[in-house]
This record gives structure tokens, sequence and C-alpha cells, in this order.
């Protein structure tokens, strides 16, 4: 074997081997030892290690599977290799990945810099098990003021910014931005509406009405007086809040004092909005403009880093998160992986507070702000008003941390008793659920879940188009069986199962020889299906036909009207049986088949939704071009019909009340 170039960026290069580090003569690969020994492990990295350059760079360790097991950064490549291969002094977890390992990969980089870059880039997209790995990373919400429009639009945005015009944030969480956007829409007019709701309306709408627009698509307010109100908005958010506040306080007094007290009473509004925004804001101390704050707290094996944002001043908001990392690593280890992996998909504000000190703190600010173009200084404040509020977070983290625990203890309880209650050999670890949805047979949808001793994996949901057209419409039984022979037809050929026996055995021989057990298998211990005996037959029917009888499945059959707590649990070979209706273990399935439930409904709607974009409203019965463009002509967007009720379909010129209700039982009527 060879050490390989990898694609990651071609200017990248291999350096050539050097005399540098003295390392045993032999260089034969490993060969005569047992897979998955430390001996083993050694000797395949000893044998890289005579091919890595001493140029700083990345290295991957990955194992007989081609799995990546760890990503790590080097001033030397070669000296941080060769430390793999001493015979003592490594802890259990880094003895663990060396005998797993047997082959290397590095890449060279100009600088220490450049590496600690592509080392949190490389851990976010590869997810290595033995990094620390950062969860639930999902893109921050920003509020954007757009600049392609005459009359430019205040919106949430997320994701990458493409859209011209001013982004302002991060804001921790999406009721945040929606909450400020609220209170900046009663303070300075500005329109939320699309640019193509813009163009269609002749009368201005409910947002109007309500002061919370000031209408500048039907021309009630001139354009450059809307202009100022943009400008005025751009500077609240740029952190200067004190003189706009300070500019509307003058002129609300010019117009009490012109006895105009009507526009007076308008710019006390905008003026009470203003203050409600920066009074939301919880703890908004003074000298910390623009900073992120982490502080992190272990406890019982967890880790939580809590991260509060301050701009222009004012806070926007706090976010926890639990990375995934090995129990005995420190603190401040932990807090160095997760920062660099945050920031690299994230701007970074000018300065970042700490609760703890962190390994290279200098190497991480140089290379923020090396990705930034400013000056980023990390820094661990010891008193005054940065150090109050790091405590603060501190304290919000072991708050967290201890909800966190104590909502593990529950769910491992939960697990044990679902065990015992449906005859399983151990907890599960890895549950799934599965549910279809559709309106009399369109846009079919199949969903599956999967929760385990850390709640909801979100990142491991599926949905499934009903693909099959011999299909009768509404065939639930058929839906069933090509979701399951989908899921599990390809379940075989991507991870072939071992008997439970073979892989109880093989778990017991690894610890036995100090090896790692394999990870978690993607084979669930237990699957719920949504549905009763006939549901439970399809599924069991199903993956008969594809040889797997050894996956525990139950049916769950709503109760009597549908009634929650009244379910009924169907099991092979026992009889059907329910559950004490204030049964902890009842509360719990209840919430899967639930969440099974939400997210087969939002995928099917979010299918019907795009088939409507392309078929439009003449998908309902009854709706031809003619009432179509009186709908939108009456409502302005799609949106604003699915929302609408009985009576206000009714009001529309050419619409019956039969022809409204098919509208209305259209967008309401429950998915099945």
């Amino acid at each position: 074997m060879n050490g390989r170039k990898t694609d990651i960026d071609p200017e990248i290069d291999l350096a050539e081997e050097d005399d540098d580090t003295a390392l045993p003569e032999s260089d034969a690969e490993p060969s005569g030892l047992p897979a998955g020994s430390l001996a083993r492990g050694r000797a395949a990295i000893l044998h890289f290690a005579r091919l890595a350059p001493s140029s700083p760079g990345v290295y991957r360790m990955i194992d007989a599977a081609g799995e990546v097991l760890y990503v790590g950064k080097a001033k030397s490549i070669r000296k941080r290799i060769v430390s793999y291969t001493r015979p003592t002094g490594h802890d259990t977890r880094i003895a663990r990945m060396i005998a797993a390992t047997s082959e290397i990969e590095f890449v060279t980089t100009r600088t220490e810099t450049e590496a600690l870059l592509l080392e949190a880039n490389l851990i976010k997209r590869l997810r290595p098990r033995f990094n620390v790995l950062l969860r639930d990373d999902k893109s921050f919400p920003y509020i954007l003021i757009t600049s392609d429009h005459a009359a430019p639009q205040i919106v949430k945005h997320r994701g990458a910014r493409n859209r011209p015009g001013d982004y302002f944030g991060p804001f921790a969480s999406v009721w945040a931005v929606n909450r400020t956007i609220t209170a900046l829409q009663r303070a300075f007019l500005i329109r939320s509406c699309s640019d193509a709701v813009y163009e269609s309306r002749t009368r201005p709408c409910l947002l109007y009405q309500i002061k919370r627009c000031s209408a500048p698509c039907t021309g009630e307010i001139a354009p450059e007086d809307y202009a100022g109100l943009v400008r005025e908005a751009r500077a609240f958010l740029s952190g200067k809040s004190q003189a706009v506040k300070q500019q509307l306080a003058t002129e609300m007094d010019k117009a009490s004092e012109a006895l105009d007290f009507e526009r007076a009473a308008i710019y006390r509004d905008r003026l009470a909005a203003l203050s409600a925004v920066q009074s939301q804001q919880g703890i908004n101390p003074r000298g910390i403009e623009e900073a992120d704050v982490f502080a992190i707290h272990q406890a019982g094996g967890y880790t939580c880093v809590q991260v509060f944002f301050f701009r222009t001043g004012q806070n926007w908001g706090n976010r926890a998160y639990f990375p995934k990392a090995d129990r005995a690593l420190p603190a401040g280890e932990v807090l160095a992986s997760f920062l660099a992996q945050f920031y690299d998909d994230k701007p970074c504000p000018r300065s970042i507070l700490l609760s703890e000190n962190i390994p290279e703190r200098d190497l991480l600010a140089e290379a923020l702000s090396a990705k930034s173009g400013y000056g980023v200084e990390v820094s661990v404040p010891q008193r005054g008003a940065k150090r109050d509020v790091v405590d603060h977070a501190l304290a919000n983290a072991r708050e967290a941390l201890g909800r966190k625990l104590a909502e593990t203890s529950s769910q491992q309880k939960l697990l044990r008793q679902l065990a015992e209650t449906f005859g399983l050999p151990a907890a599960p670890r890895r549950i799934e659920v599965y549910d279809n949805s559709h309106i009399a047979g369109t846009n079919a949808v199949g969903a599956m879940i999967v929760a385990g001793p850390e709640g909801f994996r979100k990142n491991q949901y599926r949905r499934f188009n009903i693909r099959s057209d011999a299909l009768a419409p509404g065939d639930d039984y058929a839906m069933m069986r090509e979701v399951l022979e989908r899921r599990f037809k390809r379940l075989k050929e991507e991870a072939p199962r071992a008997s439970a026996a073979d892989a109880v055995g093989a778990a017991a021989q690894a610890i036995e020889d100090g090896r790692m057990p394999a990870e978690e298998s993607p084979w669930p211990d237990l699957v719920f299906i949504d549905g009763g005996q006939g549901q439970l037959t399809a599924a069991r029917e199903t993956l008969a036909a594809l040889g797997i009888d050894d996956v525990p499945l139950v049916g769950v059959a709503k109760g009597i009207d549908r009634d929650a707590g009244r379910e009924t649990f169907f099991i092979p070979g026992r009889e059907p049986f329910r559950l004490p209706p204030r049964d902890p273990l009842l509360y719990f399935i209840e919430r899967l088949r639930d969440e099974a439930h939400r997210f087969a409904i939002g995928s099917h709607r979010q299918k019907r939704k795009r088939d409507m974009r392309e078929s439009g409203l003449q998908e309902i019965p009854g709706i031809g071009p003619t009432r179509k463009r009186a709908l939108l002509h009456h409502f302005g967007t799609l949106k604003a019909i699915e929302s609408a009720s009985l009576a206000d379909l009714a009001r529309v010129p050419g619409v019956s009340a039969d022809i409204a209700r098919k509208i209305y039982d259209y967008f309401h009527e429950r998915a099945s």
C-alpha cells in the first residue's frame, strides 16, 4: 500500500520522504497478525510512517473496510504518525483507534493554519468516529434587507448569501428571527411580502391595516419616504440604535408641537417597537459590541457547549450543542475541535470569548483571521463584564446538560421497559417507525423515522415517493410493502447482516482481544408499523420474501375514533394487547408514532405543493383557468388560498359555496 493523494485541493501535494525521523528498518506491510489487534495496527502505521512527509498537513486513519476512523492535523505529519507506533503510553481511545487502523492517507499544506482549516472541513464531511463531532449543525438564520428591488424587503434568510442585500445575524433560532422581524416591521413598516405578491397587489394587505407595513405596493407611501424607513432599519441593525431612537423621538416632539397628534402617535408606536426589540434580547452587556461566547461543561460522560451571539451590542440568542466526544477527552480539547468545525462554514466575529483555555489558541485565532480577512481575537476573560457573560453562558451550559442527562436517563429506562414489554433480548438502540400519507391515493409518500437512546435521529429519517403505477389508489398495504421492500433490500446490499448470535459473539470476542467492537448496526432492533393486523401481515410477508425473519415487528393500531391512549399493539405470535392509559411507555410509543405521522404528512404536503406549482389549482375538481385567476387575484398567493376560511373562499367572484367547499376540503382534508 501507499500513502495516497486526496482530491481535496489541487494545490496540495505529497511531499518527498525525508529521513529526519528515525524508524525501524523493516517497512514490510503487516502480515500474520490478528486482524484488529494492536500489534497489527502499529505495524500498519509504521509502514505508512516511512512514507509520510515532514511538512504540515492532515492525515486520515482508515480501517480495513475503507471507513475513515480519525482525521488529524500536525506541524510535521511524519512525527505525529510515528508517535502512534509507541508500544505504550496511549489511552484507551487512541489504542482502540490504532488497533483498527490498516491504512493512512495524508495531504500536505503550506502552513499549520491551513492544516487546521482543512482538518475541520474533513471532520465535518467525513464524520470519523474517533474525532469530536459537532452535531445538529444547522445553518443559522439571518435577517436580510434586500437591495435588488425598488422597495426593499425584510425577510428571514438561511443558507448561501446569493441574494443582494444586507445580512444581519446570526440569530440563535428561527423564533428569535421571527420575533425580531415582527418588531422591526412595527418600527420601520418595511414590507415582508415576496416580489411576486408585491407586483400583484391592487389594494393594501392586512399588514398595512395592523400597522406593520407602509404599503409601498399600492403607493400608500412615497418611494423616497420608504427609502428613508429602510435606511433607518439598516442603521438600527448595524448598531446605531440610539441614534435612530433619538431621531424618532425628535420627530415625535416636532409632530406634537405642531398638534399633529396622529403623526406623533405613529412615532410613539415605532419607538415602543424598537424598545421591545432591545428589551427582548435578554442580557446586553456593555463593552461587548460583536462577540460569540462559548462555555463548555462536562458531566456524566456528556459534553454541552453553550453559544451566545452578540451583535451590535445586542444579545441575539443562544443555542446548546452536545458534541459527540470520547468521555476521556478534557474540556479544552473538545472545545478546540468544536470551534474549528463550528466556524468552518460560518462567518466569525472579531471577538470569541471562551470559558476554558484551549490547546493552540493562538493558532486557531490565526486561522480564523486568515479565513475572515480581519483580525479575530480568541480569549478567556478573567474579570469584568466579559467574564460575567462567560459565567452566564456557563450556567446555561450546566442547566442544559442537566436537562439532557435527565432526559437520557428517562429514555434509557423507557427503552428497557420497551424491551420487556415486547420481548426483546435487550434495550433497542435503533427503532424505526414507518407510516404512509396520501389523499385518496394521490401524492402518496412513505416515511421512516429513527429513534434511539439519545432521542430522534433526524439525519437518518427517510421519505419514499411511492413509485409503483400498479397500486390501486389508497392501497395502504401495497404502499407499506413497497416502502419496506425498498428499505430492507437496500440495507441487505449495503450492510449484510450477521445473525444476532454471531453479532453478540463477535462483540464479546473483540472485547476479549482488546479490540473495539463493531460500530452500531444500521439494522433496526425494533420496527413499529403504523397500522393493525393487516399492515403487520403485509410487513411480515415483505421481509420474509427478502429472507429476513429476525427483525422484531410491532403494529400500532389507532384507538376507537383515532383516540390517543387506546392504541392496540399487534405482535406476531401474541394476542393483541393494550397498555394502561397513563403508562409512560404508552406516551413514549405515541411520541414515536406521532413523529412518524408528522414527518409523513409533511413529506406528503411538500410533494402536493410541488405538484400544484406544476399543475396549478386545476388539480382541484371544478377549478379551471377562470376560477384560478379569480382566486389568485383575490388572495394574491397560493399560500393565502390554502389558509383561507370557507367563508372567505365563498366571497370570491365565480366561486359557489359548493366549489368553495371543494377547495377548502382539498387543503384541509386530513391526510391518511
